[in-house]
């Protein structure tokens, strides 16, 4: 390939040659007999999230690749909003049409990220890949700093409020005070974002790497990626026994293989500059 796809960050041109990066990208695709591409948001800076923005410049890079073979998506991301997630997912199918995409991991895909891998006809993942569950983040106030947290956790620990509330006969004031201290609004806001982000998830499962499968098996199968209650925090990685165990069709690379050193290596050129 001739370009050089890669998003979310600048690269030190002086020390990250991207004719190093542009062979890198050559021999992957050797390897794979398919395109590559590779699709970075960072770990450490602000606000570098999966966004729109970013299924739009993906799919002005598509337009320009043949993708009868299909499409290799390289990609590293701690995640971002699910409904982008979902545009990434339709542009990277219907460009790679037949062909189909396969997402790779060479080192984290969190949360949407994960949601982007579902879609895809396959996951390649190292013993040291990490995916993560999808259920929503939001930023609440927490001892007077607003801490990351689960929209689930946040969404339960309302309804505990509201129901203790209900059932109690005597002084109702210290639930009050409690329930005062959430949005309700935000609440049922919340509450759509997780049954969106369960749904897009299960759609493309379906349509994808589990058709065989009826919604209700796929929901049971892969509920470790749905809500934090398996895996009682959004950080923790699901490796790839896990995801295989959950009915993902895993393709296994080990330290060894020819592709995962280009891979990795390719990955480290990225990630030490995002």
């Amino acid at each position: 390939m001739n370009k050089d796809p890669i998003f979310k960050f600048i690269l030190d041109e002086q020390h990250q040659s991207p004719e190093t990066r542009k062979t890198l990208f050559e021999s992957i695709e050797i390897e794979l007999n398919k395109p590559a591409i590779a699709f970075y948001t960072s770990f450490n800076a602000n606000n570098a999230f999966i966004e729109d923005e970013d299924a739009n410049l993906i799919e002005n890079i598509l337009q320009t690749m043949d993708l009868t073979k299909g499409l290799a998506l390289i990609i590293s991301s701690p995640g971002g909003l699910g409904l982008s997630a979902e545009r990434i997912i339709k542009i990277c199918r219907s460009y790679s049409g037949k062909g189909k995409y396969s997402a790779i991991v060479p080192g984290k895909a969190k949360s949407a990220a994960t949601m982007i891998c579902f879609g895809a006809s396959e996951i390649y993942m190292s013993p040291t890949s990490e995916l993560g569950p999808i259920d929503p983040q939001i930023r609440a106030p927490e001892g007077g700093i607003l801490q990351s947290m689960s929209a689930c956790t946040y969404v339960d620990s309302y309804d505990k409020l509201f129901n203790d509330a209900k059932e109690c006969t005597g002084n109702l004031e210290p639930f009050l005070q409690q329930l005062n201290k959430y949005d309700e609004a935000q609440v049922n806001t919340l509450r759509n974002e997780i049954v969106a982000a369960k749904q897009i998830a299960i759609q493309y499962l379906k349509s994808g790497m589990m058709p065989e499968k009826t919604e209700e098996n796929i929901e049971r199968n892969v509920e470790i990626f749905l809500t934090p209650a398996h895996t009682k925090t959004h950080g923790k990685p699901i490796y790839r026994e896990e995801a295989e165990s959950c009915g993902l069709i895993i393709n296994k690379m080990s330290f060894g293989d020819e592709v995962w050193k280009l891979l990795y290596e390719l990955h480290f050129r990225l990630n030490s500059r995002s």
